[in-house]
C-alpha cells in the first residue's frame, strides 16, 4: 500500500500549488466483508478528482459527499458505509476523514525514507461512530519521530487505534531489454512498482524503450548494482541470450530477492545450472532452489502480454505465501 500513498502525497502537491484543499480518506476498520481491506486509502480533492480508491467504486461517492463537510469545517470525521444493504459485500466499513494538508518536516521525512526504502509506520485514531469526535486522526512514524496531520491531535487512551507497518514499495528488476520484458515492465508499472530495467551497453537501449521505468541500468553484467536488490525486490532473469543470462547468473548469485524468476524451458535451465557449476567449481549453488524457473504460472499464456500476467502472478504468488488455485474452489473467504 506504500506505492498508493506515495500516488496520494504526489497529488496533494499538484493541488497544493493550484490552491486546492485535500482530505484524506482511510478505511481503518471493517466488520465482515469488503472489496479491500482496512489501511487502504484515497485523496478526495476540493474540486471532487480523486486519487486512489478505498473499494470497487460503490462507496466513493459517499465518501466524496461525506468529505464536503470536513472541507468546509477543517475537522476530521468519521462515517460509516454499510454494504449489507447495498453491495454484495457484506460489510461495514469504518472510513476515517482528515483534512490532509503535511507541513514541509513530514515531506521531506516521507521523501527520504520513500529513497532509502525503509520501513514507516502509520496509526490511526478512530472511533466506530458516526460524527465529529476529538483527537481522530493519522500518526505517521518516520525514523522514530512523529508526525500528526493534525497538529494539535493528542493521543486519546478512549479512541480505537488501527496499526499499520508500511514497508518499502515493491520493485522488480528486469535483466534484458526484449520486448517482452517492456510488456513485463507496463503491467508492474500499471501495479504500482518500482521498475528497473538491466541491460548491456551493445544492445543501445534508452529509457524511452521502456516508457514509465524508474531506471535503466545500461552495464555489464558484473557491474550489476546488486546492492540495490533488497527483499522487497523480484528479479527475473529475460535475456533470451543463454551466455548473458550465465553472467548474470554470476552476478547475482549473493543476492537474496523476494522472488527470483528464470525465463525459458526446463531443459535451458537445467543446462544454465550444469554450465554454470563447470564454470565455477568452487561456489555455493544453494540460490538455484530459490529460482522460479519456468518463470510463470501455468495458465496458458501465448503472447507477450500474457507470459507478463503469468509471472506476475506468480511473484505474487510467491510473496504472498500462497497456493494458487480458481477463487471458487476455496472453501474459506476470499481474504481468509
Amino acid at each position: 500500500m506504500t506505492h498508493e500513498l506515495k500516488k496520494i502525497v504526489k497529488q496533494h502537491l499538484v493541488y497544493k500549488a493550484h490552491g486546492l484543499q485535500s482530505v484524506l480518506a482511510t478505511v481503518v476498520a471493517l466488520d465482515g466483508s469488503s472489496y479491500r481491506r482496512p489501511g487502504v486509502r484515497m485523496l478526495i480533492c476540493e474540486n471532487g478528482e480523486l486519487t486512489g480508491a478505498v473499494s470497487g467504486g460503490c462507496v466513493e461517492k459517499e465518501i466524496v459527499f461525506q468529505a464536503s463537510t470536513v472541507f468546509a469545517s477543517g475537522k476530521s470525521k468519521m462515517m460509516t458505509y454499510d454494504g449489507r444493504f447495498r453491495l454484495g459485500c457484506e460489510g461495514i466499513l469504518y472510513i476515517l476523514l482528515e483534512p490532509f494538508a503535511p507541513d514541509k518536516s513530514f515531506l521531506d521525512a516521507f521523501e527520504t525514507i520513500i529513497d532509502q526504502r525503509k520501513p514507516f509506520s502509520i496509526t490511526a485514531q478512530y472511533l466506530k461512530e458516526y460524527g465529529e469526535h476529538e483527537h481522530l486522526g493519522s500518526i505517521f512514524v518516520i525514523a522514530g519521530k512523529e508526525y500528526h496531520l493534525e497538529p494539535k491531535q493528542k493521543k486519546e487512551p478512549k479512541l480505537e487505534l488501527f496499526e499499520q507497518e508500511m514497508l518499502p514499495s515493491y520493485k522488480l528488476v528486469l535483466v534484458g531489454g526484449e520486448h517482452d520484458a517492456v510488456q513485463l515492465s507496463q503491467l508492474a508499472l500499471q501495479m504500482g512498482w518500482e521498475v528497473k530495467v538491466c541491460t548491456v551497453p551493445e544492445e543501445e537501449k534508452t529509457l524511452t524503450d521502456f516508457p514509465g521505468i524508474d531506471a535503466l541500468w545500461n552495464t555489464q553484467p558484473l557491474e550489476m548494482p546488486v546492492a540495490q536488490i533488497d527483499e522487497q525486490t523480484a528479479v527475473v532473469l529475460m535475456t533470451h541470450s543463454y551466455v548473458k543470462d550465465l553472467k548474470y547468473l554470476f552476478a547475482l548469485k549473493n543476492t537474496a530477492p523476494m522472488y527470483f524468476g528464470l525465463l525459458g524451458p526446463s531443459k535451458r535451465r537445467e543446462k544454465l545450472f550444469g554450465e554454470f557449476i563447470d564454470l565455477y567449481p568452487d561456489e555455493d549453488y544453494d540460490f538455484f532452489d530459490t529460482i522460479h524457473g519456468p518463470a510463470g504460472l501455468n495458465i496458458g499464456a501465448e503472447t507477450p502480454e500474457e507470459i507478463a500476467i503469468a509471472i506476475l502472478s506468480e511473484i505474487l504468488a510467491v510473496i504472498r505465501n500462497q497456493e494458487p488455485m480458481m477463487l471458487k474452489d476455496k472453501q474459506k473467504g476470499i481474504h481468509h
